[in-house]
């Protein structure tokens, strides 16, 4: 089933998802997750052995809802997702790192960053899925587990929209230095991936470029139950 993921994955109109990254700090991914693939995401949720922990949002005041981070080694689904994913990711990100003056410090391939991690004593795995019933929803956070963080993360939607929940929109917040944050709302079809930052991204400007954090989000579900894949790819302290 899971064959030609990292085939799809290479030929994707990485350019297009590039510029998408540059001009508006996030980029959208087609379907890349079969309805089959989905399902069988889902389906793990009942199978604790696959996970090291699980996370009540309201105990913590992160929301209302649940995830829980998979285990090492992870599943071969989600192992072939951040490492076909990682190396284009590698390059936009050590070119944001050139736009705001730094030299590039991420390696082209995901085992040697996490390497950089496990020096750090970064040695939990952070790939997760996240469950939401009616009335759940996820504050505006960022996913930095460490010192060590690579600063672009991918969500994937593991249920349809509309059909198996109402709301539940995936919200991205940009704080701009001296004036009011710009909010985003983006709506994601079962399979569909979004790529967005996890903690920054470079801005033009009229003296060049500059900095602005970004948090993301989850918006109250209406109704059902909404299912989500997120792929993180630095490792936790």
């Amino acid at each position: 089933m899971h064959d030609r993921l990292r085939e799809r994955i290479t030929g994707l109109d990485w350019v297009s998802l590039h510029r998408s990254l540059d001009e508006h700090g996030y980029a959208k991914l087609p379907s890349m997750l079969t309805k089959a693939a989905c399902t069988e995401i889902i389906g793990t949720y009942g199978e604790d052995n696959l996970f090291r922990s699980t996370i009540d949002m309201a105990r913590y005041r992160f929301g209302m809802g649940e995830y829980k981070y998979y285990a090492a080694p992870l599943p071969d689904l989600l192992q072939q997702l951040r490492e076909a994913l990682y190396p284009e990711l590698a390059a936009a990100a050590n070119r944001w790192l050139e736009q705001l003056g730094h030299a590039a410090a991420y390696p082209g391939e995901l085992a040697e960053f996490l390497d950089q991690c496990h020096r750090e004593e970064q040695m939990r795995s952070t790939p997760l899925i996240l469950r939401y019933e009616a009335g759940g929803y996820n504050c505006l956070h960022q996913d930095l587990y460490g010192k060590v963080f690579f600063p672009f993360q991918v969500v994937f939607a593991l249920n349809q929209r509309e059909t198996d929940y109402t709301g539940g929109e995936f919200l991205l917040v940009e704080q701009r230095p001296r004036a009011q944050s710009r909010g985003h709302v983006i709506t994601l079809e079962q399979g569909e991936g979004l790529i967005f930052p996890t903690n920054h991204r470079p801005v033009s400007g009229t003296r060049g470029y500059y900095k602005t954090t970004l948090r993301h989000g989850v918006s109250t579900v209406a109704t059902g139950t909404r299912y989500s894949l997120g792929i993180i790819f630095h490792d936790a302290k």
